[in-house]
């Protein structure tokens, strides 16, 4: 286990100063685990001027309050905060307080959970006094102290609880796991834009699937209109799962990526809703993704998502279920409506719906693989299928009279034609149609 220079530094200038400092938290978690830490955070007996005092013009007072100071290094931003027990939390997020103390066990007791509450000193010695690193063998997120406390106190530590659960494959400790069930309700208490981070982060980890199975309601105080989906049988013969299970098994197939993982999760949310049984007994959802997108897109909103995320949801939740013709005029059409990115994406998505459906109907990966095949020829040969791509533009039209919003229609125009394959993408043959139609009018 490495410590880098530059925060090795920070420790030994604190030292030499006569005071005590350790990396703390989810570097010495990550350090542990042979992971490379993201972010370096040291806890000093020193008090916040004596950092300021120890290293001058390199220390930025970032959270005096709360005993926080940044020590900015050649690469690192250290942020050196001393040992300290916290006030009471009056809105479960943020304590009234903190009070200096000397004792570096009382520090990290008042952390979240075992596996981020030890530190590590320049000596290589280690503070674990809740076992952090017996949990880190068993692969088990457990809180320090009484559960109910930790999560009364910041609720959010419920759902980054099951975020580190979900990014480490962990379990989580019975303990903790009834106390985030019981005291879910006060996620309501949390800014949702600080929810998101969390979630998003959930949904890219190494095993979110088992996390969403065991934690609906947790997810369902913000995301209510997923509740319904659990133990909602299909009835339908392509369906051997319900559709809570059928949707995470979706996150649990498709390629680790925000835009897509989260369109895993929603895309079968109109369901419910949509649910018709015919004479035969099959369950049907007409028209689900009409219903879906909409209800995609209040919930993303809900959180604040930012809008490229949430507009690429939502198409994709819009697009999952419509059938394309494997040809190259379908797939130029797609493509021009959802662009290269978006188009693949799809296709993504729709392998993963596909593979977490029954066995028996796996066949549809086929189809999609002739639609990868299309799509790369389509992209090999540079074939036109958007505006950009068009061997005339707006410049020339004007040059045969069009003006204002009668250039961008004839543009659109000439785009369908080509992908209809009614004339070719050249500049005398665009040309030349545009004044036929200029000469209609």
């Amino acid at each position: 286990m490495t410590i880098p220079q530059q925060v090795q530094r920070v420790l030994q200038s604190l030292e030499n100063a006569g005071f005590e400092a350790w990396c703390v938290g989810g570097c010495v978690r990550d350090l542990l685990l042979g992971r490379t830490p993201q972010d370096w955070d040291v806890t000093t007996s020193a008090l916040p001027e004596q950092v300021m005092a120890v290293f001058g013009d390199c220390a930025i007072p970032t959270g005096l309050q709360h005993g926080t100071v940044t020590v900015v290094t050649e690469l690192w931003h250290v942020e050196v905060t001393t040992y300290r027990t916290d006030g009471a939390y009056l809105d479960h997020r943020h304590p009234q307080g903190v009070s200096f103390v000397t004792s570096i066990h009382e520090d990290l007791a008042r952390r979240d959970f075992t596996i981020n509450a030890m530190a590590l000193n320049l000596a290589g010695t280690f503070q674990d006094p809740f076992d952090g690193q017996g949990d880190l063998q068993r692969k088990c997120l457990r809180c320090v102290g009484v559960s109910d406390v930790r999560f009364t106190e910041d609720a959010l530590r419920m759902l980054r609880g099951l975020r580190f659960a979900s990014q480490l494959d962990f379990t989580v400790d019975p303990a903790t796991a009834l106390s985030i069930h019981s005291n879910r309700h006060l996620l309501s208490h949390i800014a949702v834009e600080r929810i998101w981070v969390e979630m998003g982060k959930l949904l890219r980890g190494v095993n979110p699937v088992a996390i969403l199975r065991e934690y609906v309601d947790v997810v369902g105080v913000f995301w209510e209109e997923l509740l319904p989906m659990e133990g909602f049988s299909q009835r339908n013969p392509h369906h051997c799962y319900d559709l809570w299970e059928h949707s995470i098994r979706t996150v649990e197939t498709v390629e680790d990526s925000l835009v897509l993982r989260t369109s895993a999760l929603l895309h079968d949310v109109g369901k419910v809703k949509t649910f018709t049984v015919d004479e035969g007994g099959i369950g049907h959802f007409y028209g689900h993704p009409d219903v879906g997108y909409p209800m995609a897109e209040q919930m993303l909103r809900r959180l604040k998502v930012d809008t490229i995320t949430r507009e690429q949801v939502v198409m994709l939740v819009k697009w999952h279920d419509r059938g394309i013709l494997p040809t190259e005029k379908a797939v130029k059409k797609a493509l021009r409506k959802l662009g290269v990115e978006q188009f693949t994406n799809l296709l993504k998505l729709k392998r993963a719906d596909n593979l977490a459906q029954h066995p028996d109907y796996h066949g549809r990966q086929q189809e999609l693989d002739v639609l990868e095949e299309i799509l790369a020829k389509v992209l090999e040969e540079k074939q036109c299928f958007s505006l950009q791509h068009m061997a005339v533009n707006g410049h020339d039209l004007m040059d045969l009279g069009y003006k204002g919003q009668a250039i961008g229609l004839c543009l659109k125009g000439l785009l369908d034609a080509v992908i209809d394959q009614d004339v070719p993408n050249e500049q005398d043959d665009l040309t030349a149609l545009a004044k036929e139609w200029a000469e209609t009018e």
